[in-house]
């Protein structure tokens, strides 16, 4: 009997202690694809990378169009052609739509490489703040992937803040 009473009182004991330091913990929480998205050097980021790809974007959409005046003029007119213009322009359409096909995945693998690098950049800065806030405020921990987070722990806003504060 004396062994039952014991274990309950050092599990009230251990409860109590386990209570007491969940009470002191400071968590806190930071939604990375709102840094990407609303942090003044993230936008700074895809608006560099805009221009960056701007021309190159304006060139695909130029070949997709003539693709498509090419594609309308075949099924208008293929029917009146000869057997060998008629291939001839299918050649010339497959062709063109292979090649538009291989620089848009060009582009695509391109374009997707710079944003990684930019957004590399970015993480990194937001990183460096997020350690600055937690150290000045003294939180315990700072989850950056979560399933669900409550709003009272969310530091975003502040990272962000930070975040265009510093780049002033």
């Amino acid at each position: 009997m004396l062994k039952k009473s014991c274990y309950a009182v050092l599990a009230i004991t251990m409860m109590s202690g386990m209570a007491v330091a969940q009470a002191e913990t400071r968590i806190g929480f930071v939604n990375t694809e709102r840094i990407f998205r609303d942090a003044p050097a993230a936008v700074k980021a895809q608006k560099k990378i805009e221009k960056e790809f701007e021309k190159r974007d304006q060139d695909l959409q130029k070949v997709a169009k003539q693709l498509q005046i090419m594609q309308e003029s075949l099924e208008k007119d293929g029917v009146t052609m000869s057997d060998s213009d008629r291939r001839s322009k299918e050649r010339e359409f497959a062709d063109l739509n292979r090649d538009f096909q291989r620089k848009q995945r060009e582009f695509r693998e391109d374009l997707n490489q710079r944003r990684n690098e930019e957004l590399a950049v970015v993480l990194e800065h937001a990183n460096k703040t997020i350690k600055q806030i937690a150290e000045a405020e003294k939180y315990d921990i700072i989850l950056q992937e979560a399933v669900y987070a409550s709003p009272r722990i969310d530091i975003t806003d502040k990272v962000i803040k930070a975040l265009g504060d510093a780049g002033k």
